[in-house]
């Protein structure tokens, strides 16, 4: 019994939130590691992409509820959803026009696109504090829980609960269905396998007809539902605040590098990898520890190898021993 009230307690503060996590990574890391195979430039604008897509997503939100529009048990947000893509979609198409073309037919280097992004990123960030506030948005309604922890004692006459919230349902379903979209339109459809070649070569590609910015085109409107979507099931699983989306971007570009920079694949595992090394060594294994060892063995303290403050340097820790030992990642960095 004390067994299975150790797996319920590490499903509850180990599991379950590293899967939710670990989808809002690969599904962040996804949107880099697109415009890095494709665009041929690290994005640091992608966090705060996410930020500002959540932002939109929010503002029509609130607008649904005011106007008493809901979603019943699920939370309103996966209404405001599309909206909000379509937003982002619009401004990250605009941002293109009016910044990166301009340096993308001057054939800049790719550190150039690295400067210009950190522009763009400064802006996007100001306009989502300036628009909303940089304090925390809470925006999640319906159902709270898929299953509380006093249900499961009930059910399981277990001490130990298991509490799993809509939000970290809702990530990983959400994650899985636009995954298979995504790998679906880049191997089925013929814009997908265009933009797979214009990745692989570019001037190949160019002699074979295919229109460079109608790649650019559905890059960017694609990047814009990925980090929409991962801002969004983020927002709701914690907590809208724009700083934090800033924060972000570190285990996402760590996730990226660390499954392979511009292999979805490695961007999916990656996430998932940087995910369960953060909420792991984080974890504070005492309950665990107690109901496994014996009383004299019970640790006294937390037996937490790391702070939750400093989660993201475990990101960081990660991140440079992958560059340092295999800088192909996990899964061989490649194109599209």
């Amino acid at each position: 019994m004390d067994f299975l009230n150790a797996i319920v307690a590490l499903a509850n503060f180990v599991i379950v939130p590293g899967m939710a996590y670990g989808a809002q990574l690969a599904l962040g890391a996804l949107g880099v590691t697109l415009i890095y195979g494709i665009l041929r430039f690290s994005n640091f604008a992608h966090g705060d992409t996410m930020a500002i897509g959540t932002m939109f997503v929010i503002l029509i939100t609130w607008g649904f509820q005011s106007a008493g529009i809901t979603f019943g048990p699920l939370p309103t947000a996966l209404l405001a959803l599309p909206f909000g893509i379509a937003l982002t979609g619009l401004l990250l198409i605009g941002t293109d026009k009016v910044v990166y073309q301009f340096y993308r037919q001057k054939k800049v280097k790719p550190v150039v696109m690295v400067m210009v992004s950190l522009g763009v990123m400064f802006i996007m960030n100001g306009l989502t504090r300036f628009i909303i506030g940089p304090g925390d948005q809470r925006f999640v309604d319906g159902e709270r829980f898929l299953i509380s922890a006093r249900e499961f004692k009930a059910m399981t006459g277990l001490k130990e609960g298991l509490a799993i919230k809509t939000s970290q349902g809702l990530t990983v379903v959400t994650a899985v269905i636009v995954v298979a979209i995504l790998f679906w339109f880049l191997n089925r459809t013929r814009t997908g396998k265009s933009m797979r070649a214009y990745s692989d070569n570019e001037d190949l590609a160019l002699l074979s007809g295919i229109n460079p910015e109608r790649v650019v085109l559905y890059t960017w409107l694609i990047v814009a539902a990925l980090a929409t979507v991962a801002g969004t099931l983020y927002g709701l699983d914690k907590s809208f605040k724009p700083f934090t989306y800033f924060q972000l971007l570190l285990p996402i570009f760590a996730a990226a590098i660390v499954g392979g920079l511009g292999n979805p694949l490695g961007a999916i595992a990656g996430g998932f990898v940087i995910a369960f090394s953060e909420v792991t060594i984080t974890y504070a294994f005492k309950k665990v520890a107690n109901y496994l060892l014996p009383e004299a063995l019970a640790p006294d303290g937390l037996a937490q190898l790391m702070s939750t403050d400093y989660k993201f340097a475990v990101s960081f820790s990660i991140l440079i021993i992958v560059l340092l030992f295999k800088p192909t990642g996990l899964f061989k960095g490649q194109s599209v």
